[in-house]
């Protein structure tokens, strides 16, 4: 077994995050309950903000996955490497958050391997246990041990979402933008720039949202909109650090290029 100091993996400092509604009591009572939580929403908007703040809030040591379709079974749990005294085995980061009762916090997990998202299943019913097949181990998750798991739901089709035999084995929260008047406060406290421009900026936010399916896919972030303030504060000229920061990167169409432009130029004048 790795000698692991669960301490390393604690949140010192309180992560910066604003409720939108009743999300921080649900989850602790789903953590009271050592219950699996899944979370739902769109991109950048405070889903890995919260699990590191309801972490921090815990005191709970937080290790972060963030999925990719390359990502194997090994990769999760762990493999046997070769040094200079033979064969060792090295835990991976789900076997880790196992052992020393961390919360484990799968990010984008659809974007894993089905074949690989299998081997989470018996940590998240009542056996509460990770098989390690190739070391012929069974770990008993410790009793703080929590699986968090998060995706976007407006990128799922039919050849990448979750399964329902996997679905089924978690509670769920959904999130979503925060609202005008909360998303332009997180704005301006995050991005340290004056209410009023965080209110443009949250105006533009909601004309590209308003596209999302016309057009979009997804639509401008609460994230994306705090790089546009950090531009803002380097000294970049409002109107182009909103196309730098919202417009270019979420679409290469010129026609909604174009829209958006339009919309950056009739806001900040």
């Amino acid at each position: 077994m790795n000698d692991i100091n669960s301490n390393q993996y604690l949140i010192k400092d309180e992560p910066y995050y604003e409720a939108q509604s009743d999300e921080v009591a649900l989850y602790e009572a789903a953590y009271a309950s050592r219950l699996p939580v899944m979370v739902k929403g769109p991109t950048g908007c405070g889903k890995s903000r919260f699990i590191e703040y309801m972490a921090w809030k815990l005191q709970k040591p937080l290790i972060t996955v963030a999925c990719n379709e390359d990502m194997t079974a090994s990769d999760l749990v762990g493999r046997y490497l070769l040094d200079a005294n033979g064969t060792r085995w090295l835990d991976g980061p789900l076997t880790v958050a196992a052992r020393v009762g961390a919360i484990c916090y799968l990010d984008e997990i659809v974007e894993a391997r089905q074949d690989t998202t299998v081997v989470i299943h018996p940590l998240t019913d009542h056996r509460r246990t990770l098989p390690l097949d190739k070391k012929g181990e069974l770990i008993d998750a410790h009793p703080d041990f929590q699986l968090v798991i998060s995706y976007n739901p407006g990128y799922q089709s039919l050849m990448k979402d979750l399964k329902q035999s996997t679905k089924q084995r978690f509670t769920g929260l959904d999130f979503d933008y925060p609202s005008a008047k909360l998303e332009m406060e997180i704005v301006s406290k995050e991005g340290n720039i004056d209410s009023e421009t965080a209110a443009k900026l949250v105006q533009i936010a909601e004309t590209a949202r308003n596209l999302k399916g016309h057009g979009l896919d997804e639509g401008i972030s609460t994230r994306l909109l705090t790089y546009a303030a950090n531009l803002m504060n380097q000294g970049v000229e409002a109107k182009s650090a909103c196309r730098m920061a919202l417009v270019r990167p979420i679409t290469d169409d010129a026609d909604i290029r174009e829209t958006l432009d339009h919309s950056v130029d009739a806001i900040f004048g």
